[in-house]
């Protein structure tokens, strides 16, 4: 652990508290310090504070590290499928098998990466330093479309539409055993899974409201393939709710036991289609991700061994 002091002289008046250390210990990053105010490991005058904080004369900053900032993210030459792009946002379709932004055991590869590479520096910046331009996320193993904000502003416009339910948001999967209705809604709370911390389960009590609605798009015998409309988009809501009514997604290791006669790298679930309001025209707009390979030739082993 290491402690540093700072008594502000005139020199430093108004200026914002994280921007203040970031300059003074050049060796972490502004975000490092919001991280660290948010903890209250950062005290202004023996007083909790927040980030926006502006420096007066004579304050007393105590500053406390008790573990090591993040390793910093590089740009690596990952090519990207951009579907539409302009001043404010990209919008394209991540491969399976790519992880959105670096986490521990991913520290390369990543969708972040490849962002910094080709972006650099002209990506939002309210997630901090290890995801950048990240708006929202999909799986690892679920392919498919992503909007990716290039300025704070139309970061912060996007947000608030996932946050309020006004994308739209369409999924493709494949799912186990026969779906007997066309259609249906599943309105099911989900919450942390007690046990396995890496899941997430339906509940009863507690939890987060999650909406899902699907519809067949074609009917192979054991399998269903299906379109999946989210209302809400909790992690992992799709393979959890269609789990959870004996329908999990071909390939889901996570959420189901059954083995996978097709040597799949992961879920059968692709982000289909993306809508929402423009950050700047305020104009609606939407675009789709094709079906990957992986995905139609699923598709072709289904009809031909149902046929």
């Amino acid at each position: 652990m290491e402690t540093y002091t700072f008594n502000i002289d005139s020199q430093y008046e108004n200026i914002r508290l994280d921007a203040f250390l970031a300059q003074q210990l050049p060796k972490y990053s502004r975000s490092f310090f919001q991280k660290l105010i948010a903890e209250e490991k950062i005290l202004v005058n023996n007083q909790k504070t927040k980030n926006n904080y502006k420096l007066r004369l004579n304050d007393s900053i105590y500053v406390i590290v008790c573990c090591t900032q993040p390793p910093s993210i590089t740009g690596e030459n990952i090519p990207l499928n951009v579907l539409y792009e302009d001043q404010d946002l990209i919008v394209l379709n991540k491969p399976q098998n790519m992880v959105v932004h670096p986490a521990p055991g991913h520290t390369s590869g990543t969708l972040v990466n490849a962002l910094l590479y080709h972006y650099g520096n002209n990506l939002s910046t309210l997630n901090g330093d290890l995801r950048p331009g990240i708006v929202h996320r999909i799986d690892k193993d679920t392919s498919g479309i992503l909007i990716v904000a290039k300025n704070n502003t139309a970061h912060q416009k996007l947000a608030q539409q996932l946050k309020e339910h006004t994308m739209t948001r369409a999924y493709h999967a494949v799912v186990l055993n026969n779906i007997k209705e066309d259609e249906g809604t599943i309105d099911a709370f989900m919450a942390r899974h007690p046990i396995h911390r890496k899941k997430r389960t339906v509940v009863s009590n507690g939890g987060k409201k999650a909406v899902t609605h699907y519809k067949v798009l074609e009917r192979f015998g054991k399998y269903t393939y299906i379109q999946a409309l989210l209302e809400t988009g909790r992690t992992h809501q799709i393979r959890v709710h269609m789990a959870s009514i004996g329908h999990p997604i071909l390939g889901d290791t996570m959420y189901s036991s059954r083995s996978s006669p097709l040597h799949l790298k992961g879920q059968v679930l692709h982000a289909q289609k993306l809508g929402f309001i423009h950050p700047t025209t305020n104009q609606y707009m939407e675009f789709e991700a094709p079906l990957p390979f992986y995905f139609q030739e699923v598709l072709s082993w289904l009809r031909k061994i149902s046929k």
